[in-house]
């Protein structure tokens, strides 16, 4: 689809330029169904020439009304709702709310739920940066790679289906646990995976990293320092290109994760090339953390067991009827949690992924906001294009890697 461009001001002043020359700005309107945007975004951009003197990020378009529509549904209810925050991540949006749903309860979830909950939070993570690398090369024009990547994303989508039934909206995790036993067989499909995933990483790296266009095209473009960052509120594999190594993984462990080694993959050059290599980094490290997962998987139940709030198992429902009670006014009634409030963060692909949640001691959330790492990244948008070529402009887009559903909500 092509840009909308909008008619350069002809009644403003001309304004005096090089040798008496004038010159006349023009606003282009980027959007809102540029494929290079990623979503339905619209940026409007004042031009001076081919520089950019201002640029504007205008959202809204894809705004659901999830967090107001959490609040209608019971807390078991909101789990599919996270889903579609994040539908690149939506195993992230998952953890983060139970997790904060978990602590207001008082709920000890199982080891083995907790590791699986990390094998598949971090396969969804090399899910995501795939998803960004394919379409992030196919917008600077390596259109060979969006097949690559694609083709490595199929294989995960199928094991996600293999898990929960559902390839995108998973809903796999659940208050207390997991929404179902992993299927027989899981270890067997996520072992052939991290064993043939990380030559296909190679085959990445071996298509761009070294390549000339890539090099020209990523390099010293989208440049912003670690204080103007900071500033603006922008978290993950951004800040850890411009050099901070802060990730939430590692400095408010979830989940187990202070079990697992893994590293902080950083950069310095603060641009697109640099966030192109944490990125790829990442995906390594997330691979290792899915191995350690699968090698020490613990053994015993996939999730706690508390009467009122868990449902029972389906055997247990066949000779006890306290349990087919219990059953049966989880699903019509819910569950009430006692008053209080929680902030949870955790480390999406994009940043960090905060859930608050506001309890009043009923069987539906009185509030939960999120804190998403796309809304953040994305205010870093004017100064990262300001004075820039207008045709950096869509590269320095892509190294944000901003989902709008995670923008909007």
């Amino acid at each position: 689809m092509s840009d909308i461009l909008a008619a350069p001001d002809l009644t403003a002043a001309p304004q005096a330029g090089h040798e008496g020359e004038t010159k006349r700005r023009m606003t282009l309107n980027m959007g809102p169904q540029h494929p290079s945007t990623h979503g339905v975004l619209r940026i409007v951009l004042d031009l001076d020439g081919e520089i950019i003197e201002r640029a504007e990020a205008d959202i809204g378009f894809l705004h659901t009304g999830i967090e107001k529509e959490c609040e209608v549904k019971t807390w078991q209810q909101v789990v599919p709702l996270t889903d579609r925050v994040d539908y690149l991540a939506n195993l992230s949006n998952n953890l983060a709310y139970v997790l904060g749903v978990e602590k207001l309860l008082g709920i000890e979830v199982p080891p083995k739920a907790q590791w699986t909950r990390v094998m598949l939070t971090e396969l969804t993570r090399v899910n995501s940066h795939l998803v960004w690398l394919g379409t992030h090369a196919l917008d600077i024009g390596a259109m060979s790679m969006f097949m690559y990547c694609f083709r490595e994303r199929e294989t995960l989508l199928k094991l996600f289906e293999f898990y929960s039934g559902q390839r995108m909206m998973t809903s796999y995790f659940r208050i207390g646990g997991l929404a179902l036993e992993p299927p027989r067989g899981w270890e067997k499909a996520v072992s052939k995976i991290l064993k043939e995933f990380p030559s296909r990483i190679d085959e990445y790296e071996g298509l761009l990293t070294g390549n000339p266009i890539w090099v020209n095209r990523t390099k010293n473009v989208g440049y912003m320092s670690l204080e103007d960052l900071l500033d603006w509120g922008v978290t993950g594999p951004m800040i850890r290109a411009a050099g901070l190594a802060w990730d939430i993984r590692k400095q408010e462990p979830y989940s187990s994760y202070e079990k697992f080694q893994f590293e902080v993959p950083t950069r310095t050059a603060s641009d697109v090339f640099a966030r192109y290599e944490v990125r790829i980094a990442e995906m390594r490290e997330s691979l290792k953390i899915a191995q350690q997962a699968l090698d020490g998987m613990p053994e015993g139940p996939w999730a706690a067991d508390v009467p009122g709030v868990t449902l029972p198992e389906r055997e247990k429902m066949k000779t006890q009827m306290e349990a087919l009670i219990y059953h049966f006014k989880i699903v019509t009634e819910g569950f009430r949690v006692p008053v209080g409030e929680v902030y949870q963060a955790i480390e999406s692909p994009r940043g960090e992924l905060g859930y608050y949640v506001v309890s009043d001691g009923n069987t539906k959330p009185y509030r939960v906001h999120m804190r998403t790492p796309s809304f953040g990244n994305l205010q870093s948008l004017a100064p990262m294009l300001k004075g820039k070529l207008i045709a950096d402009s869509i590269a320095a887009l892509g190294s944000m890697d901003f989902v709008l559903g995670d923008t909007d909500r």
